[in-house]
């Protein structure tokens, strides 16, 4: 047996693209596609935007890199605008979500120790999902990604998700919590949307124990939910916000925000990366984030999310085999009561790019932020009737 250059670490569809334009991708036998995934809530301004495609041209005709011995203006305007947008004090820069969660949890760590804590640990939640480097990892709550890579890192306690009593438990017996961890909605669990205090309640511990409140970003961020950061939809400011995905529209670049406390743990020596908030990779972040401001397209994310909900709730409506239909913003699950792993391919064949996750049920939606009403309603029409096939309520035309 020849083996492949490639690990076998992704368990790919049968398909390869070669350009996209705006909401649509097209593979290399010219079939067109409505990318209703976003390279999982990546590409937010959609494929090959003016604004996205100039600023990789021009910077990376000046200087890709440069060594983060030195100053980048570019990292200093892409965090003051992020510090702007977020209430945030300061940021640091690395490459992806993980390292950005990793940031945090070091964060964490060194606060704690700080404090004359000698092993900090910080609370994570029930079918999280925070990146797949080891502490990340184990962070996660996801026994499915952990498995066979033992010994964990230690220092993390689970609770499950949005569960106040449970939290309140680990308070009241724990000593050496310093933080929380917490996606906002949880995406890769499956599209989770906690209570409308969730985050004010956890807000209110942590100022009562001196905790960090961490709060997991990634695929939240950027306007994915109507707000640029989702915090932004409750009253409450968070320690620590990470983010990355939709920060450069598919350009590698993570951010890890501090506030208060947090902002001032790290000092020179403390963290680092080569590569993270290089002028090519903030000249696009900078590129995206104007984009999305000056376009107003959190508040296009909101509306149109809404209107994609109502829109499933019309469509299924009398569809038993739909256990549930959430969502905020352009981040929308669709939980059917058996599994529907086979749903991304069939959409595939019909020209939606989607997934399934929340252990194989819920049909996970994150179309860009660009994407408009025409192309929302065939989402909804071509979903709808996808899942009915499924199910076998109606045969497949």
């Amino acid at each position: 047996m020849t083996m492949q250059p490639l690990m076998n670490t992704y368990n790919r569809m049968s398909v390869a693209f070669d350009y996209g334009q705006g909401a649509w991708i097209y593979d290399t036998d010219g079939h067109k596609y409505l990318d209703a995934l976003c390279g999982i809530a990546v590409t937010g301004l959609g494929h090959a935007h003016p604004a996205i495609t100039k600023a990789i041209s021009e910077q990376a005709g000046k200087l890709i890199h440069c060594s983060n011995l030195y100053s980048i203006p570019l990292q200093q305007e892409l965090a003051a605008k992020l510090a702007s947008v977020s209430g945030m004090d300061n940021v640091f820069f690395g490459n992806s979500g993980a390292e950005a969660n990793e940031a945090a949890i070091k964060i964490a760590r060194r606060y704690g120790h700080n404090r004359g804590v000698d092993k900090p640990t910080i609370i994570v939640m029930e079918n999280s999902f925070h990146g797949r480097t080891l502490a990340t990892l184990s962070a996660t709550g996801n026994r499915a990604i952990q498995a066979g890579f033992e010994p964990l890192v230690s220092g993390f306690v689970r609770a499950p998700f949005n569960n106040l009593d449970a939290i309140r438990q680990i308070a009241s017996n724990n000593n050496d919590v310093v933080a929380i961890l917490v996606e906002p909605i949880q995406g890769e669990g499956g599209i989770h949307v906690p209570s409308n205090e969730y985050l004010e309640q956890l807000r209110a511990i942590c100022d009562e124990n001196d905790w960090l409140l961490m709060l997991d970003e990634v695929q939240t961020g950027n306007g994915r939910t109507g707000k640029y950061f989702a915090y932004q939809h409750t009253s409450i400011m968070p320690d620590v916000v990470t983010t990355a995905k939709g920060l450069g529209n598919g350009f590698p670049i993570g951010a890890c925000l501090a506030r208060g406390a947090a902002a001032e743990v790290f000092g020179p020596g403390n963290h680092g990366t080569t590569y993270g908030g290089s002028p090519l990779a903030c000249a696009t972040a900078l590129a995206v984030v104007n984009t999305i401001v000056e376009d107003k397209l959190c508040e296009h994310a909101a509306s149109l999310g809404q209107y994609i909900l109502d829109g499933f709730h019309i469509q299924l409506a009398d569809a038993p085999y739909v256990k549930e239909i959430r969502g905020k913003g352009l981040m929308i699950g669709i939980e059917l009561t058996d599994a529907g792993t086979e749903l991304a391919v069939l959409a595939k064949v019909k020209g939606i790019l989607l997934n399934i996750t929340g252990g194989g049920r819920v049909v996970r939606l994150l179309p860009p932020l660009i994407m408009s009403q025409n192309e929302a309603d065939l989402m909804i029409h071509t979903v709808s009737k996808l899942i009915r096939i499924y199910a076998g309520d109606e045969a497949d035309a």
